[in-house]
């Protein structure tokens, strides 16, 4: 008969030691706020003055709120520093001192991004960057885009929801004349301005989009098809926003403007994320008919032989125990 202590295992479990330093991270992160303040305190005053990037606020509270539940995840990998981060964080210096000398915004704050993955890359290596990888991908869309490009864009969609709206109030038998952008009606005089372009709800739709994917679809090419085609949702959405308030000012000037005029912009916006969803959706539905087996969630594979007769079990211990 066997003792107690025969009994024992000969290597008792050792508990795993998160290799995360937290005791760096943290350092390092005071400092990169610290060095990066007046950077982020004009960003986050463009947040709440600039109604184009009013979503900013929610990105990092995204990002962070991914990455805490990655955190077993990151408490279980094998952390190891790597000396290139600070190559990167080198990089991120000299690119935010050159924005600082050319006046330009959108280098000095995404050098602060730069800098975040070289801190990361510094303390944790690759291993953390790859753990962490979709919320830092998704802090971009907390950056407003440059001007030059911002410029080059609301110009084109001004036009394009100007023209579908005269092709719509034209068709519902509104008599329109348009001159570029300004539509003129029989009541009034409608100017598709900057603010109406659709650029801001194309921004926060295509960080939306993103959000939604993660949550609601594991596929990774699905967030790119989701990114895709949020761009023609938005844009098409904004021109009938356009084309509505058209139509509403026939009856009521006051319809078009004012308070009438944000909660139809808020309206449409939920249309656009009830399209997108719509869009998700139909196409999950067309690949789960074409390919059985794939889907958004799919469980653990069990192998070609579960679920099937394995035969007699003819290892030592069963037939010792015959």
């Amino acid at each position: 008969m066997a003792s107690a202590v025969d009994q024992l295992p000969a290597h008792p479990p050792v508990a795993k030691v998160s290799t995360v330093p937290w005791v760096p991270l943290a350092w390092f992160s005071v400092l990169l706020i610290a060095a990066y303040f007046p950077i982020l305190r004009a960003l986050v005053n463009q947040w709440a003055t600039d109604e184009d990037v009013s979503h900013g606020f929610f990105v990092p509270a995204v990002a962070a709120f991914i990455a805490w539940q990655r955190k077993e995840q990151v408490l279980a990998l094998d952390l190891r520093p790597n000396w290139w981060g600070l190559a990167v964080m080198g990089w991120a210096a000299v690119q935010g001192f050159l924005g600082m000398l050319a006046a330009e915004l959108f280098l000095q704050r995404t050098s602060f991004l730069i800098a975040l993955v070289g801190l990361l890359l510094l303390v944790g290596g690759t291993k953390l960057i790859r753990a962490l990888a979709f919320p830092l991908l998704l802090l971009p869309f907390m950056i407003p885009i440059p001007s030059v490009i911002y410029n080059q864009i609301t110009l084109p969609l001004q036009f394009f929801a100007s023209q579908m709206a005269e092709i719509v109030l034209g068709w519902v038998g509104i008599p329109v004349l348009r001159d570029g952008n300004i539509l003129e009606l029989a009541s009034q005089k409608l100017s598709v301005v900057e603010a109406c372009s659709g650029i801001r709800s194309l921004l926060s739709l295509t960080f939306l989009s993103q959000v939604y994917a993660y949550f609601f679809d594991k596929r990774v090419w699905m967030r790119w098809f989701l990114l895709i085609v949020t761009i023609p949702i938005a844009i098409l959405a904004n021109a009938g926003r356009v084309a509505i308030t058209g139509i509403l000012s026939e009856f009521s000037v006051e319809l078009a403007q004012g308070f009438f005029h944000e909660l139809e912009g808020w309206v449409i916006f939920l249309i656009a994320v009830a399209l997108l969803a719509g869009v998700h959706v139909l196409v999950s539905k067309l690949i789960s008919g074409r390919h059985p087996g794939e889907g958004s969630n799919q469980g653990p594979s069990q192998g070609p032989d579960h679920g099937k007769d394995q035969g007699p079990d003819l290892s030592q211990d069963h037939l010792a125990k015959g």
